[in-house]
C-alpha cells in the first residue's frame, strides 16, 4: 500500500492520518468488491457481502456476479430468486436493488428517510392525497396478488382521480416496501413487474428501523475507504456525521489527495496501489461505479458523463482498475453472438488481449453456447 503523509496548511498541526492515493483507494475497493480477484463464495454470500446490486433491469445483478464470483452460474441466482431468499425492491438511492431477504427487511427501513425526503418533492401532484389511506388501499389491493404499476394506478386513481399519476405510483413506493415477484428478475425467462409487500412476500413481519451503525460498517467492508459523504452518496441518506463518529474508537482513519477525511475497518485489505486489476465487464449501473461521493477512484474525470446518453445507460468495463470504455452483447436466434467493446482512449497490445479474453469469459458465462465475435467498435452513438 503506497501512502504518504498529507501536508497541512501552515499553522495548522499536521494530521497523523496517511494519505491514500486515488490509485491506492481504487485497489482497496476493488478487492473488496471481488473485481481484483473472482471470489469462490456463494451467490448468497456475495449478495449480502455488496449490500445488494443495481437491479432496475434485469440482467445487471447476473452480469454484476459474473464480473465477481469465481464459477458463477446464472440459475443460480434465479433459483434463489425463486425460493425468496433474494428479492427485488427499491433501496439505496430510491432505486431497485437485489437484495438477501434478510437485508430487505433491514435495509428498507433504514432509508426510509430518504424516501420521505422524495415524498415532499411529491406535494403538488398529491395534493389531497390521503397518503396514509394511499398506503393502505394499496397494502390490501397488493397483498390479495401481485398487481402491476398499472393496476395500482388505476385504483388509486379512481379514489383520487385529480391526483397526479406519476406521482400516486411515485407515492405508493415510498410508503410501502414492494418486492417486484418473480417471475420478474428470473435468468431467461423474466415478466413484468408485478408488486406486493415484503412481508407477504416473504412471510414474515417487518422489522423496526435499524441503528445505521452496523450498516455503516458494512458500507466500509464492501465499499471503504470511505467519507462520510461518499457514505451518504450510497444510501442517499444524510446526517451520517454523528455515526462516524461513534464509530470513530474502532476505524482507521485516512486522507485522500485532497484532504478528506476517510474511515476503514482497521483490518480490511488495503492492497499496494501496483496490484495488477484484470479488465471486468460490469453491468450499466454498477455500484462500484455510483456509490463514492468522489468516483475518481475508478472514474477518470474525462469519463465521468459517458456511460450514458439521454435516458439509456450503458455497460461499461474496466481496465487497470478504471472505468475505459462500454460493452454490449447482441445473442441473435440462431445462436450466434456479437460483443462489441468501446474503449474510451488507446489500449496497448496487452490490454486488447486480455479484454478480449474477459469479454469472451463473460458472454459464455452469460449463456453464450456457441462462438461468440468479440469486435472492437461503436456502441454508444454520438
Amino acid at each position: 500500500m503506497t501512502t504518504k503523509r498529507s501536508a497541512a496548511p501552515s499553522g495548522m498541526r499536521r494530521t497523523a492520518a496517511p494519505t491514500l492515493s486515488a490509485r491506492a483507494l481504487g485497489r482497496a475497493t476493488l478487492d473488496r468488491q471481488f473485481l481484483l480477484r473472482r471470489s469462490p463464495v456463494t451467490v448468497k454470500g456475495a449478495v449480502e457481502h455488496l449490500l445488494g446490486l443495481q437491479a432496475q433491469n434485469v440482467k445487471p445483478p447476473y452480469v454484476a456476479l459474473a464480473a465477481r464470483l469465481d464459477g458463477f452460474d446464472p440459475a443460480e441466482l434465479s433459483r434463489l430468486l425463486e425460493d425468496r431468499e433474494v428479492v427485488r425492491i427499491a433501496t439505496m438511492r430510491s432505486t431497485v436493488h437485489l437484495h438477501s431477504a434478510d437485508d430487505c427487511m433491514s435495509l428498507r427501513p433504514l432509508v426510509q428517510p430518504a424516501l420521505e425526503r422524495e415524498l415532499k418533492t411529491l406535494a403538488k401532484g398529491l395534493s389531497g392525497v390521503d397518503l396514509d389511506r394511499l398506503a393502505a388501499l394499496t397494502k390490501a389491493y397488493v397483498e390479495q396478488e401481485p398487481r402491476t404499476p398499472k393496476q395500482i394506478r388505476e385504483l388509486l386513481l379512481a379514489e383520487w382521480p385529480d391526483a397526479d399519476p406519476l406521482a400516486l405510483t411515485i407515492a405508493v413506493r415510498c410508503r410501502l416496501p414492494l418486492v417486484q415477484a418473480t417471475p420478474r428478475g428470473l435468468w431467461k425467462r423474466s415478466g413484468q413487474v408485478a408488486l406486493t409487500t415484503a412481508e407477504h412476500w416473504l412471510d414474515r413481519a417487518a422489522d423496526p428501523a435499524p441503528a445505521p451503525d452496523d450498516t455503516v460498517l458494512r458500507y466500509l467492508a464492501a465499499f471503504g475507504p470511505a467519507s462520510v459523504k461518499d457514505m451518504q452518496q450510497w444510501a442517499g441518506l444524510t446526517r451520517m456525521k454523528e455515526v462516524f463518529e461513534r464509530l470513530r474508537p474502532q476505524l482507521a482513519t485516512f486522507r485522500d489527495p485532497h484532504g478528506v477525511e476517510l474511515f476503514d475497518l482497521p483490518d480490511a485489505p488495503r492492497p499496494d496501489e501496483d496490484t495488477p486489476a484484470p479488465p471486468r465487464l460490469l453491468p450499466e449501473f454498477d455500484n462500484l461505479l455510483l456509490s463514492h461521493a468522489d468516483r475518481t477512484r475508478h472514474v477518470p474525470l474525462a469519463y465521468k458523463d459517458s456511460t450514458w446518453k439521454g435516458n439509456i445507460a450503458y455497460p461499461a468495463f474496466l481496465v487497470d482498475g478504471l472505468l475505459a470504455g462500454l460493452w454490449k452483447l447482441d445473442e441473435a436466434k440462431d445462436a450466434s453472438a456479437t460483443l462489441t467493446l468501446q474503449p474510451f482512449g488507446k489500449l496497448t497490445a496487452g490490454q486488447r488481449d486480455a479484454l478480449t479474453h474477459e469479454a469472451g469469459s463473460t458472454a459464455r458465462t452469460l449463456g453464450v453456447a456457441g462462438a461468440c465475435d468479440i469486435r472492437f467498435g461503436t456502441v454508444r452513438p454520438e
